[in-house]
């Protein structure tokens, strides 16, 4: 087990996770925070949890699969403008043909899953269901609004990086990004990391979502999901609790991870990490593609949840009333409360994950407030 990091200027930050935690003897947490690529802080709050325990992160996810992503576009295997059936023919059908690979990866395109949803035998074997989703008619015409795809955005990723690559995006994730970056942060969990797996808390059901909207179509509340012993449930939560979905690790909700895990590997693709003899290893993306990535594509009421957000391509970007970052940040959340970005003008990576489920980076909660304690060291330490 690793020691705790506080890097001075920092204990303002550290201060307020431990009052927090005083506030709430239920409050676990990790938090982890590299700035230019080193570790400013590493801390594990709460009864018997250490900085080295790994737990599901929901959403968080699909930022991770969405570094892949970026990876592809830096290296010209993609055109984000370009329709999705250059790359996906089938992706044409019911009047799909002009949706672009930018629209369908920032919720635009209108697929939050089929009436009757799908099976988690589908959505963890991914070809089935990219299959079902290919065929099916958009709810709404594609680029005209958005709505969060929550569990289908990561069908479509991994199809859309298996046509264009031949590999799956899990595979890929591993060779370019958790294995360099030394990052415990995995898409697909080997067995013999499972000793360090601390389950999910339940939450209990989801209550009434009509399971023909919106909503119950991108929940998949015809179908449901499976619990930890294999029975139909309806309680998200429950999902990375289920062996099979850690092991598959699948892109919209099968991360599995550290605090620490999750943001090194961030900092690995946006800042590189810093070495043991003090050097720099080089970032996986350069300024450009990440400005091409993070770049908002949309911004506005989700169609679905009528939140207010904004997304790059894949990635969850700031708004006004979830302020966790400069202009240029970009990552995402998970339904647990995970919050995990990059933000390349303060050159931080950051990773809070909560291990009893809570609100996500809206202003005012605890969240918000880590990242802006981090902000405010930054500035006093540039001031002198």
């Amino acid at each position: 087990m690793q020691p705790s990091i506080i890097a001075p200027g920092f204990e303002a930050t550290a201060r307020l996770l431990a009052e927090a935690t005083e506030q709430d003897p239920n409050h676990r947490a990790q938090l982890a925070v590299y700035v230019n690529g080193a570790p400013v802080l590493d801390l594990a709050v709460g009864s018997g949890l250490d900085a080295d325990r790994l737990h599901g992160v929901f959403s968080v996810s699909k930022g991770l699969s969405s570094l892949v992503f970026a990876k592809l576009v830096q290296d010209g295997m993609v055109d984000p403008a370009a329709p999705v059936a250059t790359y996906w023919p089938e992706f044409a059908a019911a009047g799909k043909a002009a949706v672009t690979v930018e629209q369908l990866l920032s919720h635009q395109a209108g697929l939050p899953g089929p009436v009757g949803g799908l099976s988690m035998d589908d959505f963890l074997e991914s070809r089935p269901a990219a299959a079902v989703l290919a065929s099916l008619a958009p709810q709404w015409t594609p680029g005209v609004a958005f709505g969060y795809h929550a569990l289908t955005f990561g069908t479509l990723i991994e199809e859309l990086v298996l046509r264009i690559t031949g590999r799956r995006v899990q595979e890929l994730y591993d060779e370019w990004i958790r294995v360099p970056a030394d990052a415990d942060a995995w898409l697909g969990l080997p067995e013999e990391q499972e000793g360090r797996y601390v389950p999910v808390p339940s939450v209990g059901g989801m209550g009434f979502v009509d399971p023909f909207g919106l909503s119950g179509l991108s929940m998949n509340s015809t179908a449901g999901f499976l619990d930890a012993n294999g029975e139909r449930s309806y309680d998200l939560m429950q999902v990375p609790n289920l062996r099979r979905v850690r092991e598959v690790g699948p892109a919209a909700v099968g991360g599995v991870a550290t605090a620490r895990g999750l943001a090194r590997a961030y900092a690995s693709a946006v800042t590189g990490l810093r070495q043991a003899d003090g050097s720099l290893s080089a970032p996986l993306l350069s300024a450009e593609t990440i400005a091409e990535v993070s770049r908002d594509r949309v911004f506005g009421l989700d169609r679905i949840s009528g939140n207010l957000k904004a997304f790059g391509i894949g990635f969850m970007r700031p708004t006004p009333d979830r302020d966790f970052g400069s202009a240029s940040a970009f990552g995402h959340d998970g339904a647990n409360g995970t919050v995990t970005f990059a933000d390349p003008t303060w050159g931080v990576a950051f990773a809070y994950l909560p291990f009893t489920p809570q609100d996500g980076a809206r202003n005012g909660g605890l969240v918000q407030r880590l990242t802006v304690a981090v902000r405010e060291a930054l500035l006093a330490q540039a001031a002198g």
